[in-house]
């Protein structure tokens, strides 16, 4: 009787620690790592026909992708890096008539150039089968767009004009990416958009047959938001603007005393101190010693008795004169 329940509480002791010890199983999206820095990113376009530029679809009725052209410079489809700020050159050698078409389209603005690019590393070989049911159990039943969470869509807007025999394509563009905030989503991509600037002087012209050209400014942000740029006249003052014009005020307050205590300071003592040692009045007077003029170095100073002058009388000398 004692082996019996012995046994029953050996195995129901070792079931609840191997309950105990078990962890939800994650998604294959959860498993999946983030991009470590200046790991690569392959970009894959939207496949389209050439006769009306719709999209393919494979047998199961999914959008098919293909690899971005191979670029001369890698001799790889185009990639990005995570978080590096570069200028990529990707030089396709040969425009094929099927691809002359797509440009038609894309530039026509009829059917846009949808690429996409990998949210985080793509999962080994081993979980491609795993990771492909669970990116489409991710999408709607018989949707078309990109509702797929294991991707990030990539918009490329070619601008440029269409001619009879050619075409000229804008093919200097921007490329913007915003990876999810580290406290988010480490190494995650969050969005990507590309576009053609200024299309009308910064263009190339393409017939079949030949190379194209294309040069992306590659630029990084570390969140969903993007950060202040000009805003235009009038604008915001920013801490920045204010800190500015309280510096400028210090540097001219400075310059001005400098100036007055160095230059003119000194000037004004110097004219002051020379207008009083030529001036010799100890009452301020212009004249010889009891303020009255100068006239030819010496004081016209009359008669102590006011007679005449420099004598008594009405005449000159020291007499009073002689009467007839």
């Amino acid at each position: 009787m004692r082996l019996p329940l012995l046994a029953l509480f050996t195995f129901c002791t070792t079931l609840s620690n191997a309950l105990s010890d078990q962890k939800p199983l994650k998604s294959v999206e959860e498993s999946l790592r983030g991009y470590n820095p200046g790991e690569p990113i392959p970009v894959s376009c939207l496949n389209r026909t050439i006769e009306t530029g719709e999209h393919i679809t494979d047998a199961s009725g999914q959008l098919q992708y293909i690899p971005f052209p191979t670029c001369n410079e890698t001799g790889r489809p185009l990639e990005l890096h995570f978080g590096v700020e570069k200028d990529v050159n990707c030089t396709i050698d040969f425009v094929t008539d099927e691809f002359f078409h797509l440009l038609e389209f894309y530039i026509h603005n009829d059917a846009p150039l949808s690429c996409r690019i990998p949210s985080k590393p793509l999962p080994p070989s081993v979980l491609e089968r795993e990771y492909r049911v669970s990116d489409e159990a991710t999408q709607d039943s018989g949707a078309m767009g990109t509702t797929s969470t294991l991707y990030t869509p990539l918009i490329v807007a070619l601008s440029g004009t269409l001619q009879l025999s050619h075409l000229h394509v804008g093919n200097y563009l921007n490329l913007l990416v915003h990876a999810s905030p580290k406290s988010v989503s480490s190494g995650t991509v969050d969005a990507a958009t590309a576009y053609s600037i200024a299309s009308h002087t910064r263009n190339t012209k393409i017939t079949i047959g030949d190379s194209l050209p294309l040069a992306f400014s590659v630029r990084w942000y570390p969140s969903t938001t993007l950060p202040p740029g000009w805003s235009g006249y009038g604008g915001h003052i920013y801490t920045s603007t204010l800190l500015y014009c309280i510096l400028s005020a210090g540097a001219s307050a400075a310059i001005c005393v400098a100036y007055f205590r160095g230059v003119d300071l000194p000037r004004r003592l110097k004219r002051y101190t020379t207008e009083r040692m030529n001036g010799g009045g100890r009452f301020g007077g212009g004249g010889g010693g009891y303020g009255l003029p100068v006239a030819n170095g010496r004081s016209p100073v009359r008669s102590s008795y006011g007679l005449g002058v420099y004598g008594y009388g009405g005449g000159g000398g020291t007499g009073t004169g002689k009467r007839d």
